[in-house]
């Protein structure tokens, strides 16, 4: 995820703060200072510092269970909404999907369970005062870890009751009418959010938002995954290209970028093997401040990530996804380039299997 920064590696899996989760702690940390010293202020830190950590034992729950079902998690991201782990994929098994999507809620009640053990039972008015620093650290850690196992256990995606719900839809119905089915139930929660955050809090309002937004690309997402099942890289990709040669210079660059609706220009060499792929942007942006005479070996994204044609397609777009790249080159087995997979090309066919 853009903007993140990697603290560090848990059995496996990257663990990386946004950056907005940093300024949400400076946010905290001032709120707190200005309105009771310096001793609310660094309270109020441990609460947080405390429940994301709790956040990330949440997350740490489904990893390890989608673990167990073969699933790798590269890694994990700290928001200030929460945590988001990013799974290679969403267990197709809806066995598998249950397990995992209970696994984060069930940490959180266990974390509840071993405060409340360990350190003594907490009374009610403490734990209905969670946003009273002068209420006990471990009052508030019980409260939260009960909110954050209730919160996310809402019928609506993207909270893990969402993954519940599809889940157990699916065992009853089609993969696809079960994702759509239980995407119309958030979204009906989020309206009913929504209207309850008329009445005084816009927390609900941006809550309902969110959930509205996050259940319908889930929708998208699923009529996505639906259409390239079983298909492979040679289905997607476009085979009809032109190229450029490693002397190629900037202004024959543009000349083939106007005389082609290819935004993506592969760089090859005699024996048709990829160098490199020139983008639009980065030949604007090259114009700007390089002579026409440039070779656009100079500028071009270099090494070009490579799949193989007969690679399956899903997973080659989940790698087109993660890195980044605005293009891949397929090969064949000896190496040379045979087709380019390209986030537009990709979008064409999804409006085509869509209609």
């Amino acid at each position: 995820m853009p903007w993140s920064i990697t603290i560090g590696r848990i059995a496996g899996t990257a663990v990386r703060i946004h950056v907005t989760f940093l300024l949400f702690l400076a946010w905290i940390g001032f709120s707190a200072f200005s309105q009771g010293g310096a001793e609310a202020a660094k309270q109020n830190l441990a609460f947080i510092v405390a429940l994301f950590a709790c956040v990330l034992l949440h997350e740490f729950g489904h990893i390890f269970t989608a673990r167990a079902f073969g699933i790798k998690t590269p890694e994990v991201t700290l928001l200030p909404i929460g945590g988001v782990a990013s799974l290679e994929r969403i267990p197709e098994e809806p066995r598998q999907e249950l397990a995992v999507a209970l696994a984060g809620p069930m940490v959180n009640v266990v974390i509840a369970i071993a405060l409340v053990l360990v350190f003594g039972g907490a009374l009610p008015e403490e734990v209905s005062k969670i946003d009273d620093a002068k209420i006990g650290l471990v009052p508030r850690l019980v409260a939260a870890n009960v909110f954050l196992a209730l919160f996310n256990m809402l019928p609506a995606f993207p909270m893990d009751g969402g993954r519940v719900l599809h889940a157990i839809l699916s065992m009853r119905m089609g993969p696809q009418r079960s994702i759509q089915l239980a995407a119309r139930i958030g979204q009906g929660l989020a309206f009913l959010l929504g209207f309850l955050g008329l009445f005084g809090n816009p927390m609900l309002v941006f809550i309902a938002v969110f959930v509205y937004v996050a259940a319908a690309g889930e929708a998208q997402q699923s009529v996505f995954r639906d259409a390239v099942r079983g298909l492979s890289v040679g289905d997607g990709m476009e085979t009809r290209f032109v190229s450029l040669g490693p002397d190629a210079t900037l202004a024959g660059a543009v000349d083939m970028l106007l005389s082609t609706p290819q935004h993506e220009l592969p760089v090859i060499d005699a024996h048709g093997k990829l160098i490199g792929i020139l983008t639009r942007e980065e030949l604007v942006l090259a114009l700007r401040d390089k002579p026409a005479a440039t070779p656009v070996l100079d500028v071009m994204l270099a090494p070009a990530a490579t799949l193989r044609d007969g690679e399956d397609l899903e997973a080659a777009l989940q790698k087109l996804g993660a890195g980044g790249a605005p293009a891949m080159g397929v090969v064949d087995a000896d190496g040379r380039l045979v087709g380019l997979l390209t986030r537009e090309n990709i979008a064409e066919m999804m409006m085509i299997k869509s209609a």
